[in-house]
């Protein structure tokens, strides 16, 4: 499911325990980043981790990740240099089913 033309998620709306396949596409991407990390948590950014995503064919980021939380997925992303796509400081917040 894509959340916008920047970000999809498969399941794109997923379940606690379910493990989750996120590609990223935005400005970090399209700016010529040599490497991005999803900087994800849960509820209100509880348990944060950081993980290294992989350059696809298509010049997208890609990883995947467990969901840990009960309501709702954090998710931002940041490049090598330290830039951050945080959705114009909405970051992307993805309701658990």
């Amino acid at each position: 499911m894509h959340r916008d033309d920047r970000i999809s998620m498969e399941p794109g709306t997923p379940s606690k325990g379910d493990r989750v396949k996120i590609e990223y596409r935005g400005l970090l991407a399209q700016s010529g980043a040599d490497s991005v990390w999803l900087h994800c948590g849960f509820d209100g950014w509880k348990s944060t981790k950081d993980i290294q995503m992989e350059r696809t064919l298509n010049g997208a980021f890609s990883c995947h990740t467990e969901v840990l939380g009960n309501r709702e997925m954090n998710l931002c992303f940041k490049d090598s240099a330290d830039h951050w796509d945080n959705n114009n400081g909405y970051n992307w917040n993805v309701t658990i089913k």
